[in-house]
């Protein structure tokens, strides 16, 4: 198989850590790193003007001659390292200075592609302008530093930077393109708008559907992107029969998403890190409902990007107020929902108890939510709570608490990373309805933590892979795979209680059993095995590419 000397990897995710896919980049990077070191050059966007970046170390040395030259050239970047196991290389890119260019730019990629730039609005510009500057620099680092005799791939990220494939496909023919789309725009739109998405998948024309849901300029790129590139993939079975539907084009290959254990504490800074993270997650619920938890409490979350039906955030609630009022609980529950939302800030009389140290046995005004919101009277989340009578009363067994705040260590309430609250819970609920592969139940599977998600994940239908058979992998195998469908919501939703309420009758031994059990199943997908996938990628590419230059 063809293996690239170079690689050059951009994403709207690349050392900005908004969602999913800054978790698919920033755990394969040490693979890759390994196999190509220092070849490999992942490409981001600027979005800190003249704050830090948290996730980049800048390092002036680095292609010293060549970032003067790039200058010259109208090209305003950062060069460093991106700070995740392996360090790779990593280009910020400053992508405002295009914006005076932006008429121009969508004229020729009309001319050039047929994408349709005149229905663009919100986040379309920024991402176009990018796209542009990262072909830009890709262009500039590829005639400045590498021989014409390598082989190289450049491999883009969702509809964000599919724009850069088709510039560099124009200029630098050489180079084989690779497009990775997470998730269709219009397959998250049909679901996000509450329509049904499979049982009326293979009737959905996505040209039409783009125009009723106001997302022809997105889609255009996207579709324009896959049908071009050298090597159209997406992450899971489920996206693939989308993006035939929807795209109108099959992809090349499917790239499942893999996990790097570098993560994952071991041995006893496991132990005491999960005991730190329990502490933590129970000291908040006892300061906000002034209710005390025992050790013995079943700590629960859910987490991800604010897609409430999308996420499955709605049944996930609904499911939390079914077990509340089973009455069959003989321990205590506490449901995190770690879901980012229009936050002001942290919660000021939280804070003060938290700072204290005390033990409370009063709650404070509205027990459900850690950080003040812009939105309160309009949140989603807040608003079910509400709908439901979920308020934390003392003699709920099971207690929900908000926490609409990105998880890096710096939110004022828990002041942890994501990946060291984590390791706090008993039991984590995905119960995805649009979900092309389902990363958190991932991560918490290799943090040795049970999860439920559904069969429209692509993680759901691995797990129920390696089980093997017909049977749907259960909560003692490490992750309980619901079935889930266009219309059976209810059954989703007692499914999760049901699934709970078996978790909460098991003795230590037999939770043991399932916390071991998922950490098996995640060593099933570390990158060391999925990696393959992605050689596949790259050879079918660079082949496609030694055919088209063969031509001239």
């Amino acid at each position: 198989m063809l293996f690239p000397d170079y690689v050059f990897e951009t994403s709207w995710e690349v050392c900005n850590k908004v969602g999913g896919i800054y978790a698919v980049l920033s755990t394969r990077a040490k693979t890759i790193q390994e196999k190509i070191k220092d070849h490999v050059i992942f490409i981001g966007p600027d979005c800190w003007n003249d704050k830090p970046c948290p996730f980049f170390k800048e390092d002036d040395n680095l292609f010293a001659t060549w970032r003067k030259e790039a200058l010259r050239e109208g090209l305003k970047i950062k060069v460093g390292r991106w700070t995740i196991p392996g360090e790779p290389i990593a280009i910020l890119v400053d992508f405002r200075p295009f914006m005076s260019q932006k008429d121009q730019l969508y004229g020729q990629l009309w001319e050039d592609f047929k994408v349709d730039s005149l229905h663009a609005y919100g986040d379309y510009d920024d991402s176009l302008m990018f796209s542009y500057g990262a072909g830009k620099v890709v262009e500039s680092f590829y005639r400045a530093n590498i021989p014409s005799d390598k082989k190289v791939i450049f491999h883009v990220n969702e509809w964000q930077t599919g724009a850069a494939a088709l510039y560099i496909q124009k200029v630098l023919p050489q180079i084989a393109t690779v497009f990775t789309t997470h998730a269709t725009g219009i397959g998250r739109s049909i679901a996000g708008n509450g329509k049904p998405l499979y049982d009326y998948l293979d009737a959905y024309n996505g040209d039409q559907m783009a125009a009723e849901l106001n997302m022809q300029s997105k889609h255009s790129v996207e579709k324009q992107t896959a049908q071009y590139v050298d090597c159209f993939t997406t992450v899971s079975d489920i996206t693939a029969r989308e993006c035939k539907e929807l795209l109108d084009k099959p992809v090349d290959v499917v790239l499942p998403n893999g996990f790097e254990d570098d993560f994952v504490p071991k041995g006893q800074q496991f132990t005491v890190k999960r005991r730190e993270a329990r502490k933590a997650l129970l000291h908040v619920a006892n300061a906000l409902t002034g209710c005390e938890f025992s050790d013995d409490t079943i700590i629960i979350s859910t987490s991800g990007r604010y897609e409430f039906r999308n996420k499955g955030i709605d049944v996930f609630v609904d499911a939390m107020n079914r077990l509340r009022l089973s009455g069959q609980l003989t321990r205590n529950v506490v449901a995190f929902i770690e879901v980012p939302g229009w936050v002001k800030g942290p919660r000021k009389d939280l804070q003060d108890r938290l700072k204290s140290g005390m033990v409370y046995n009063i709650p404070l005004p509205n027990p459900v939510l850690t950080h003040d919101l812009y939105n309160e009277d309009n949140d989603q989340v807040l608003g079910m709570l509400r709908w439901l009578g979920i308020t934390n009363a003392p003699s709920d067994k099971v207690k929900v608490i908000f926490v609409p705040s990105y998880l890096i260590g710096n939110d004022g309430i828990l002041n942890k990373p994501y990946y060291d609250v984590i390791l706090g819970n008993d039991l984590c609920v995905f119960p995805s309805y649009y979900e092309p592969w389902g990363y958190t139940p991932l991560e918490a599977v290799a943090f040795k933590v049970p999860s439920i998600t559904t069969d429209l994940a692509g993680f759901g239908l691995w797990a129920n892979k390696e089980k093997g058979g017909n049977e749907y992998s259960k909560i003692e195998d490490g992750v309980e795979v619901i079935h889930r469908t266009d219309s059976n919501y209810n059954d989703v939703a007692d499914s999760i209680r049901d699934v709970i309420l078996r978790f909460a009758s098991k003795d230590r031994k037999q939770t043991n059993e399932c916390r071991q059990k998922a950490g098996s199943l995640s060593k099933k997908a570390l990158w060391s095995k999925f990696f393959r996938y992605y050689e596949e990628a790259y050879d079918f590419a660079l082949r496609k590419a030694e055919v088209r230059n063969s031509a001239k």
